[in-house]
């Protein structure tokens, strides 16, 4: 059964479809590398990328190691994510058998719980006995929850024995963290001996925005020089200010720096190139998720212009966790429109294959400013599929060539994920 794509307005022109053009091009070269990459750097087990579509860049903007949207997946391509996983579990574990899923406890909000039903359904279709222990305190016995689209989960408490976990009656080869940490590592997940996944230290307590895109900053280099091209076009400026308080209303004189600093960067970059448009930045919280703690910034002067609200709304990301550092990205204007409203790619990862993603649009948001908030809805496209077999005899910017560039650029943040990780967990480099 064939996926219908989206109509898509684009006001693509210039370097772009170049861009696009030198990846197809480049396609056996690029494939090639990427494999020599895994080797040397193991992927993370799933994650999802936001990309921007400039016009005149291709940019990862966020990158997630707990992606919450499986169930905004085509079905169609259920086959490449059931096949993505048994690869992982190959190389992670092969003789898995059991594993434990641990949610968020995000019990009130329906599209979540659907992410976890459609999350294991797939590691049930991948061959594992899968069980979902919960983190939440109030939950002292298997409680049942019904899901508003029909589909029940059953959410058990954990039980720690020596070091392992499970549920009871249930002792798991692998543990899979579908939570992010945010509020922290909770005692009951240090120090197991199973696999666990991604690692904790991959959480938002210990992870930061500014070092991702370090690594990613270096893939994209690498990357560029294979490609003769110049990485800016595949990557965001940013930098890190470590030390703010919204509330209270310090460091925004270092911030503001950085924001001058940085806008002052991009506008060199469009005279260099020749792009008629103005220069923005995207302040947003160094740790945290759900498109929280973020502003658009168009003149450094905003920053000490925030009213209260407005730093309030910055102050604080999930779980209550205060900001203390943000980093300050290149905004990058996003041309794609599904009917009328603004849309931004998402691309979804399993090991190291492009499994499925979709399209975020949000009709009162501009192409300046962070989609991700309420109001977002999501169209499922045949990215599994286009990425990994793009139409050389067609248009660079036909939808299957544009998808496959788009699951390029997310396979470099994949990479930079996975440098990221060693780096966070001390892992070894390989001889």
């Amino acid at each position: 059964m064939l996926t219908t794509v989206p109509n898509l307005q684009t006001a693509l022109s210039g370097p772009v479809p170049d861009l696009e053009q030198r990846i197809l091009d480049a396609q056996p070269a690029i494939e090639h590398w990427f494999r020599m990459q895994w080797q040397e750097h193991p992927s993370p087990f799933y994650a999802s990328v936001d990309l921007r579509n400039s016009g005149f860049k291709i940019a990862p903007v966020d990158t997630n190691l707990f992606p919450g949207g499986f169930n905004n997946l085509n079905p169609d391509f259920t086959p490449l994510c059931v096949q993505a996983i048994q690869s992982a579990i190959d190389k992670i574990c092969p003789e898995a058998r059991g594993l434990l899923l641990v949610p968020e406890s995000h019990t009130r909000n329906p599209y979540y719980l659907r992410n976890v039903a459609t999350l294991s359904t797939l590691l049930r279709q991948a061959g594992l006995t899968v069980r979902i222990g919960t983190l939440i305190p109030e939950i002292q016995a298997p409680t049942p929850l019904a899901l508003d689209d029909g589909r029940e989960l059953l959410l058990e408490p954990l039980v720690r024995t020596g070091n392992r976990l499970g549920v009871a009656g249930f002792d798991p080869c692998m543990v899979l963290l579908n939570n992010d940490l945010s509020g922290g590592v909770p005692d009951i997940l240090r120090n197991l001996e199973q696999a666990v996944l991604p690692p904790v230290e991959a959480g938002w307590t210990t992870r930061r925005k500014s070092r991702h895109f370090a690594h990613y900053d270096a893939v994209a280099r690498e990357f560029a020089s294979m490609l003769g091209i110049d990485p800016w076009r595949i990557n965001p400026l940013f930098e890190h200010c470590g030390k703010i308080n919204f509330r209270q209303r310090q460091g925004e004189e270092c911030l503001e720096g950085y924001v001058s600093e940085l806008l002052a960067d991009i506008g060199a970059r469009y005279r260099e190139h020749g792009i008629d448009a103005k220069p923005f930045v995207i302040v947003k919280a160094d740790a945290g998720t759900y498109g929280m703690g973020i502003m658009t910034v168009r003149d450094a002067s905003e920053v000490r212009q925030l009213n209260r609200d407005q730093r309030k709304k910055m102050a604080v990301v999930k779980e209550g966790l205060e900001v203390q550092e943000v980093i300050v990205q290149e905004g990058v204007y996003t041309h794609e429109r599904l009917d009328g409203a603004n849309a931004e790619p998402v691309v979804y990862m399993m090991d190291r294959y492009v499994v499925g993603g979709f399209y975020r649009v949000h009709q009162s948001r501009g192409d300046d400013q962070n989609l991700n908030a309420p109001g977002m809805n999501f169209v499922p496209l045949a990215f599994s599929s286009a990425c990994s077999t793009p139409d050389p005899g067609a248009r660079a910017d036909a939808a299957p060539n544009r998808f496959y560039a788009y699951g390029v650029i997310a396979r470099l943040a994949l990479l930079a994920a996975s440098r990221e990780i060693e780096e966070l967990t001390g892992a070894p480099d390989p001889d």
